[in-house]
């Protein structure tokens, strides 16, 4: 897929880079930008990481509210139908990964953008970066699976705090919280994001999307259900090639070179 104004796609090694690219309106996101991301990562071509990242000062500042849904004629119905047909749909692709997922957040991640960032698996942060849910301040309520992410990340109180009051979470606090995984110094946020998605592009690839799946299913199942998935993606991990060379280098004491598959 050829790359547009508004995100570039580019191949570190094994690791998809998809890079939100409207740096001048803070990677501000259109329902045609986060239908662009959906369509990159709809065909990996091989990759078994991807890398979410944003252009300049941001990582997303959230919906483009310059236009759109307030021209309408009916701007609630617009706003409903750019989140189902382009905004939801691309936040549950990244859900949908086989693959792991890391975000670079630098900058605002702010509502809609907020939610991108946060499907990712591994979140890390610069030490200028801040999360906001400021939908409150606008008369609006959070989207994007926000409702559903925030309080499974970081509990009902500090999630209700974040979305009814509208503020900022610096990356410190969103660290403490448990909101984010790692924050690292401005100027080392790029390395360190690709580093740890190189690491994991590196990893059993079959077993992994497993285990971003299973995670996913086991917080709407219940224990039983939890179990039985368990066995069933072992057998799976199991069979695979990647695997069987991870048991040999165990037992042969060497690091194992998972292809994979």
């Amino acid at each position: 897929m050829a790359d547009n104004e508004m995100i570039r796609r580019e191949r570190q090694g094994d690791v998809l880079v998809v890079t939100l690219d409207r740096p001048d309106r803070l990677n501000a996101a259109t329902p045609a930008m986060f239908e662009t991301i959906a369509e990159a990562l709809s065909d990996l071509e091989g990759a078994r990481a991807v890398l979410l990242t944003g252009a300049g000062r941001g990582f997303c500042s959230g919906a483009d509210v310059g236009g759109g849904a307030l021209n309408a004629a009916d701007p609630g119905l617009a706003t409903y139908e750019a989140l189902t047909t382009s905004y939801n749909p691309t936040v549950r692709a990244v859900i949908d990964l086989d693959v792991p997922v890391v975000s670079a957040v630098r900058g605002p991640a702010a509502g809609i953008g907020c939610s991108l960032a946060l499907a990712a698996d591994i979140c890390v942060a610069s030490e200028s970066a801040y999360f906001l849910q400021a939908f409150v301040n606008i008369g609006l309520v959070p989207d994007g699976g926000a409702s559903w992410m925030l309080p499974r990340l970081i509990g009902r109180a500090r999630a209700l705090e974040m979305m009814l009051l509208g503020e900022r979470v610096p990356a410190a606090k969103a660290l403490d919280w448990g909101l984010i995984h790692r924050v690292v110094a401005d100027d080392a946020l790029d390395a360190e994001a690709l580093a740890l998605a190189t690491r994991l592009a590196a990893g059993p690839t079959v077993a992994l999307g497993l285990i971003r799946r299973g995670v996913a299913a086991a917080l709407e199942s219940t224990l039983d259900t939890a179990l039985e998935r368990e066995a069933q993606d072992q057998r799976r991990a199991r069979g695979t090639a990647d695997s069987m060379e991870g048991g040999m280098a165990f037992l042969s004491k060497r690091k194992p070179d998972f292809r994979g598959r």
